[in-house]
């Protein structure tokens, strides 16, 4: 097979806007959060140009969707591509699309040239990425690499009550196909940078180690409800007081373990809610991410004795609870070496780079080895209707995924 061969950018392009229809927003985005009717209008258009394609589809438990291309010899295990079609509820084009529609162009563009691959190659899209709509993110390529358990993963609810299993069924994506437990050859994930350093070093494709630690945390803190007039300040049990210190202490955490520490409260309910109550609960949320184990583990102390601290101070109850951790993640030489010796060959500016987000290659590279490509976007901005990136990047990075993919489908077993 020629590796000459290029996709056809400005088909990948059209594909990413008329997805991004779906869902679209007023400021330019896309609100497509996962298990909803709009998530079962994406997924159906995906699962029809893969069939255009000439795909075999099959829907597994979870809902993942999985559409190969055949290989000159089907028994070898496939090379996977792809990425997940849900979005935050102010979400972009790129995130997550760009990655399922990339490994979509690249068996569209070995169509059109009546190439054949050694081993069969497969794109996927997974459910509920994101996180946004059930916690914990990744959940169901978690349950593809082994992290969690099925049961779990299909009892997760949003905070309607309505559980993943239950919306599954409810779309028509409850597949009948076991999760996981087969072989991969490779999996390659593309996506946008979502951060600021390929733009800001001029380079058009990030060669991915690794991907950083995360922990996510759920807090309740509980005080006393009470009358705002004639409750003296001093004799105060404020839940939102203790709240909002906890959250200066979580600011202060990843400030001090810089330069790679983050520390996010993205998520805040205060009960009663009433302007003139002194709230009672305050239930928040923690992010935590560092690409070292062992500071996210200080981290960690630290956040747990800051709230233990605060809520002594103040009389207040804690409940402090981790409800997700994922390790560290370093990706497999010979798929890292695979995008690096694409990026070169193509001749694009290109960087190793390390994962500042989560993704689903996290839980694949547990049951396969594993890489990912990165292209820039537009001033770093992600998880935000105004997320942009270039048609030139986004074919770019498509450009080094194909060759990637080739490679690693044509290598000797």
């Amino acid at each position: 097979m020629s590796t000459n061969i290029r996709i056809n950018g400005d088909r990948l392009w059209q594909s990413l806007m008329r997805l991004a229809e779906i869902g679209a927003t007023e400021k330019g985005g896309v609100c497509r959060l996962a298990l909803t009717d709009l998530d079962r209008e994406a997924r159906d258009l995906f699962v029809s140009w893969c069939k255009d394609a000439g795909c075999t589809v099959t829907i597994d438990k979870m809902g993942n969707i999985f559409a190969r291309r055949a290989g000159r010899d089907n028994s070898l295990p496939p090379i996977m591509t792809g990425s997940h079609l849900d979005t935050q509820p102010t979400g972009g084009k790129f995130d997550g699309a760009y990655g399922v529609l990339a490994g979509l162009e690249v068996i569209r563009t070995l169509n059109d040239h009546g190439a054949e691959t050694q081993a069969p190659v497969e794109v996927v899209a997974w459910t509920n990425e994101e996180g946004s709509r059930f916690a914990p993110a990744m959940v169901a390529s978690g349950v593809f690499g082994g992290a969690f358990d099925l049961d779990y993963a299909l009892s997760r609810a949003d905070t309607e009550g309505k559980t993943m299993g239950e919306e599954l069924k409810r779309i028509g994506y409850f597949g009948d196909q076991e999760v996981g437990g087969r072989k991969v050859g490779a999996f390659f994930e593309a996506h946008i940078e979502q951060g600021p350093i390929l733009e800001a070093e001029k380079k058009q494709v990030g060669v991915v180690q690794g991907v950083q630690g995360i922990r996510w945390y759920e807090i309740v803190v509980t005080g006393q409800e009470a009358h705002a007039g004639p409750t003296p300040m001093k004799r105060r049990k404020d839940a939102l007081v203790g709240a909002a210190r906890m959250v200066g202490h979580v600011n202060r955490i990843g400030l001090e373990h810089q330069p790679y520490a983050c520390a996010t409260v993205g998520m805040m309910q205060v009960s009663p809610n009433s302007r003139n109550t002194i709230p009672g609960k305050v239930f928040f949320t923690v992010d935590f991410r560092h690409p070292d184990e062992a500071i996210l583990n200080k981290m960690d102390a630290a956040l747990r004795k800051a709230c233990e601290d605060e809520a002594r101070a103040i009389g207040l109850s804690l409940d402090l609870k981790e409800i997700w951790y994922s390790p560290p993640v370093k990706f497999a030489r010979e798929c890292v070496s695979a995008v690096e010796g694409a990026a070169k060959s193509l001749g694009y500016a290109h960087m190793p780079i390390i994962s500042g987000a989560g993704h689903d290659a996290v839980y694949l590279s547990r049951v396969a080895p594993t890489a990912m490509v990165f292209v820039p976007c537009e001033d770093g901005i992600s998880h935000n209707e105004i997320e942009n990136a270039s048609k030139d990047d986004v074919a770019a990075g498509c450009d080094v995924l194909l060759r990637a993919m080739i490679e690693r489908a044509n290598a000797p077993a």
